[in-house]
């Protein structure tokens, strides 16, 4: 089992601290989320939001710092840790930008990097962009084969629907393969990730619904003849944390990797962060090393 601390609201400036700071504590990796903008005028609705009207749970205050650019910082503060987003809104880009970021920070961090990947929700950010948001699945989908020609050294090309990319070279690359992960719950994004992905990136669910959610994975994943791939499935799990949850996870439903966030259960850190206080990265680090104590170093024992 594996774990990935999310990161997704805090303060941009703390990240780098706290990024070492889950390095030295022995967890695998930490996880950025993404957004360009919050629009002023937003129509938008989001499919996790916990209101009537599907507003997101944030405002405009929220911070969603460059991933590339912070993943760059962390990497040069930390040796062992991976990187991760959760989940980079791809289909908006543009392919080859993204290709050269990705695999330049799979270089400078001696490939500790993934790139999760969603279709998005948020049609304002495609608007920007002057991107169609309706095919933003079909991109996607392209996207992810087109991404790991591009990461080859040497001569390098793609020529599909959505996408075409003439012979040329695209160094530094990365000397092992980038693991694309992809996000989501929905039948379209359980799909995309058995039949094109290196794992699935799921939400933080209560036991039932992670069971569910997971099942069907699994169901996508034979029907496209991978079923004994080597396929990360990582989500969370809404319950008290402990050694027993995290164990039975990994054995019963045959999560690799626990998303999860060590300060949830410091109240002095959740009261900050809700009252907008100037929190300082080393408000993290007790919880961030009680829980690698408690449950990081028990469960991978």
């Amino acid at each position: 089992m594996k774990f990935w601390s999310a990161t997704a609201f805090m303060d941009a400036r703390q990240l780098i601290t706290v990024s070492r700071l889950l390095d030295e504590a022995g967890y695998h990796g930490i996880m950025v989320s993404d957004h360009l903008v919050y629009p002023k005028v937003l129509e938008s609705k989001y499919p996790y939001s916990p209101y009537p009207d599907g507003r997101p749970m944030w405002d405009e205050k929220a911070q969603w710092p460059d991933p590339m650019v912070l993943i760059g910082a962390m990497a040069a503060v930390t040796q062992r840790l991976h990187f991760n987003t959760n989940i980079y809104v791809a289909p908006h880009r543009p392919l080859v930008q993204l290709a050269k970021e990705v695999s330049t920070a799979a270089v400078i961090s001696e490939n500790r990097v993934a790139l999760g990947v969603g279709a998005g929700w948020m049609k304002e950010e495609f608007d920007l962009h002057g991107v169609n948001y309706a095919t933003r699945g079909k991109r996607l989908n392209e996207m992810i084969p087109a991404l790991r020609s591009l990461w080859n050294s040497g001569w390098v090309e793609w020529h599909g629907e959505y996408f075409d990319v003439p012979l040329c070279t695209m160094e530094p690359t990365p000397t092992k393969p980038i693991p694309i992960y992809g996000g989501g719950h929905t039948d379209a994004a359980l799909k995309r990730a058995a039949r094109f992905c290196d794992g699935w990136i799921g939400n933080a669910y209560p036991w039932d619904q992670a069971e569910h959610y997971v099942g069907k994975l699994k169901g996508y994943l034979k029907e496209f003849g991978r079923e004994h791939d080597d396929f990360d499935v990582m989500c969370g799990i809404y319950a008290m944390p402990s050694v027993d949850l995290y164990k039975r996870a990994e054995e019963k439903l045959g999560v690799t990797s626990m998303i999860c966030m060590p300060w949830a259960m410091d109240q002095n850190v959740s009261k900050g962060q809700m009252e907008g206080l100037n929190l300082s990265a080393d408000d993290y680090r007790p919880s961030i090393e009680k829980f690698a104590e408690d449950i990081v170093s028990q469960v991978q024992h």
